[in-house]
């Protein structure tokens, strides 16, 4: 009885992954583990261009499962950030509704609970110092993309240009990959969030420093939410959320790019709630305005053996704790279908990454889609809602 040959998909390609997220650079270190030849093209100058964001919870299907394959537990373990897993959530007189501060450390490694927070830039630079050297490509931020004579011509905005047979679009919301693969557009939720960074938070707003105690502290209050996340670097991540009609940033009359313009609209808006959230955003010197956009709960597309997307490229959703992790998994399960001889030519271990991926993501962001009400614009009822999810049964 004769068995089929397996075949090596990625032997002899060039293997483009356009965006230098976790979930391309995930995928570039799994891929090289099983041969590939493979660069990340990155639009960030260098490494340590920009402050990656906030910290990142993985879990123990996904991340954790993830850096698990790639052989990164061990450094993982040294870089994660002990206690940040921990949170509080408060009423907008700062009173605590729930406090999970008190059985923080409860789970450990090995438990499918525990849900470890690190800083997205140590993760990344794990993943990077995890690459053969050379392997990211600094400076490249895609801005054509053609097919000629078998291959991809990607053309950068610096003026350099590299070829591939297999681009891997993974360069979030805004992807220049995807267009290739569809033309359906995101869809607006009808929420939105403003996001501010501070740097020294124990001195420029110590109340909150010491509420949310190294952890996560989540502020709901009628029609309006604030979270509060720490950074690696000491400093932190706020993101004041709330429901805006679509385009308001260019309709509301402020200017984002003048923190004193954005500080007054937030302490009208905040109107009422404790001082020390007041304090918080006049120390935030940077704000941002970040619409929350979807993409079709239904969209799909014609695979293609040479072009393919992951993460939020593929399936964008709001912010629910699960954007990393998907993306990553996104990654795992890709490489899988090119490096394990299952499938006999590429386009069908493509068509069967995107099975795997559309069946994952597609309850996840049905679920979060429906929700976001009760995240950006909480009223008593969801509130309540809110606290019985994270565990707490005390009542408002």
């Amino acid at each position: 009885m004769e068995t089929s040959k397996k075949i090596n998909l990625i032997y002899g390609r060039q293997i483009a992954i356009v965006g230098g997220g976790p979930g391309g650079l995930a995928l570039a270190r799994l891929l090289q583990l099983g041969g590939a030849d493979v660069k990340v093209y990155e639009r960030d100058i260098n490494q340590k261009a920009r402050v990656q964001g906030a910290i990142v919870d993985l879990h123990y299907h996904s991340g954790l499962k993830v850096l698990e394959a790639a052989g990164l537990m061990d450094a993982f373990k040294i870089r994660y950030m002990q206690g940040a897993d921990s949170f509080r959530v408060v009423d907008e007189r700062a009173n605590i509704l729930l406090d999970d501060f008190i059985p923080s450390g409860r789970y450990t490694f090995g438990d499918e609970h525990f849900r470890p927070e690190i800083d997205r830039g140590a993760l990344r630079d794990i993943l990077i110092d995890s690459l053969l050297p050379g392997t990211v490509v600094w400076d490249s931020q895609l801005i054509n993309l053609t097919f000629s004579n078998g291959q991809w011509e990607m053309q950068f905005k610096n003026g350099t240009s590299a070829s591939s047979d297999l681009v891997i679009g993974c360069e979030g919301y805004r992807s220049r990959i995807r267009e290739y693969l569809t033309d359906i557009k995101s869809v607006y939720t009808g929420a939105a969030i403003i996001q501010g960074e501070i740097d020294d938070p124990k001195t420029a707003c110590p109340e909150i420093y010491e509420i949310f105690n190294g952890g996560s502290l989540m502020a709901m209050g009628q029609e309006k939410m604030l979270t509060v996340q720490p950074r690696g670097d000491g400093g932190l991540t706020f993101y004041a959320a709330s429901m805006y009609p679509e385009n308001w940033e260019k309709t509301s009359g402020i200017n984002f790019n003048n923190p004193e313009e954005v500080y007054a609209y937030l302490i009208h808006f905040y109107n009422g709630w404790h001082p020390a959230f007041h304090k918080l955003f006049k120390a935030c010197s940077h704000f941002t305005y970040r619409p929350l956009n979807y993409h079709p709960l239904k969209l799909r597309w014609q695979t293609r053996s040479n072009i393919i997307i992951l993460g939020d490229a593929a399936h964008l959703m709001p912010p629910n704790g699960e954007g990393v992790n998907l993306a990553m998994m996104d990654a795992l399960d890709l490489s899988n279908c090119l490096t394990s001889g299952a499938y006999q030519n590429i386009e069908a271990a493509l068509a069967a990454y995107e099975e795997m991926m559309f069946a994952r993501t597609y309850p996840i962001s049905e679920e979060t889609v429906e929700g976001i009400k009760d995240f950006a614009s909480p009223n008593n009822e969801s509130i309540q809602k809110l606290i019985q999810l994270f565990g707490g049964d005390e009542k408002i």
